[in-house]
């Protein structure tokens, strides 16, 4: 899986049905031993590793808060009508999880800022390609291989205006979804892959399948209002505190999470 930057360029206790993802074994044996629980250090150091910096990026800094400024709508390309469904209500599942995102999707093409590119796996090279170029697309295979792809176009203001996903639909139920939750929200910012956080599926060893706790933390804090595009980690650090209070009275409720 890969992510890219690229410049310029009230509910109750609510939990939302995992719907086909709880048929999944792969899928329900990772949440029946998910970890729920995380210290302040914990939630604050995945946070800061995956909202700065990049995995992969090919122009522009990274050292920047980036985030949809403006409600985010999802167009699904491609033929297969069963990953359609599948993608929709995934989208709902994040939009349910993170409070202050305005996401759904898109009723036409206009209006989408995320275009997802259903594909066989058999022509992902080539769409990479088609998105990237013959030279990128060399290098991004040599170095990472990707099953999936995303990648957003950030304005001087660091703000997303649009984002590209690519997902393969023939790997398999667990690759489906494990591909289009990562992509997804890696989409909206949290772009920067690392290693050392061992609950986050922005982890290339970490294959979820569905919207972690751990992940929720990541997702509520970047789009709290509080938290603006072009911040600094400096200017993150004063108000991380005071967000994550609220934050977690948030994913609490959302999950019925245990006190």
């Amino acid at each position: 899986m890969l992510a890219i930057a690229l410049a310029a360029v009230a509910y109750d206790a609510v939990v939302w049905p995992a719907f086909a993802v709880a048929e999944i074994p792969a899928i329900a044996s990772r949440q029946r031993t998910e970890k729920k629980t995380f210290t302040d250090g914990e939630i604050i150091d995945g946070f800061l590793k995956t909202a700065f910096g990049a995995e992969y990026h090919l122009a522009g800094r990274v050292d920047r808060i980036r985030k949809y400024q403006v409600p985010v709508r999802v167009l699904a390309d491609g033929n297969r009508t069963d990953r359609k469904a599948q993608l929709a209500k995934i989208v709902t599942d994040i939009a349910l999880r993170v409070q202050h995102l305005d996401i759904a999707m898109a009723e036409g093409g206009e209006e989408a800022n995320v275009i997802v590119k259903l594909v066989r796996d058999r022509d992902l090279n080539r769409t990479i390609t088609k998105f990237y170029g013959s030279a990128r697309a060399r290098e991004i295979r040599g170095s990472l291989d990707p099953q999936c792809l995303s990648g957003f176009r950030k304005n001087e203001k660091f703000e997303i205006e649009r984002s590209d996903v690519i997902l393969t639909v023939d790997n398999g139920e667990f690759t489906f979804f494990d591909c289009a939750y990562e992509e997804l929200l890696q989409s909206l910012g949290p772009i920067n892959d690392t290693m050392s956080v061992p609950w986050t599926m922005f982890n290339d060893n970490v294959s979820m399948g569905f919207f972690d706790i751990y992940d929720q933390y990541i997702l509520n804090m970047l789009y709290d209002p509080r938290i603006k595009a072009g911040m600094t980690v400096a200017e993150v650090k004063e108000v991380l505190p005071a967000v994550l209070v609220d934050v977690r009275i948030w994913v609490k409720k959302v999950n019925s999470l245990a006190e």
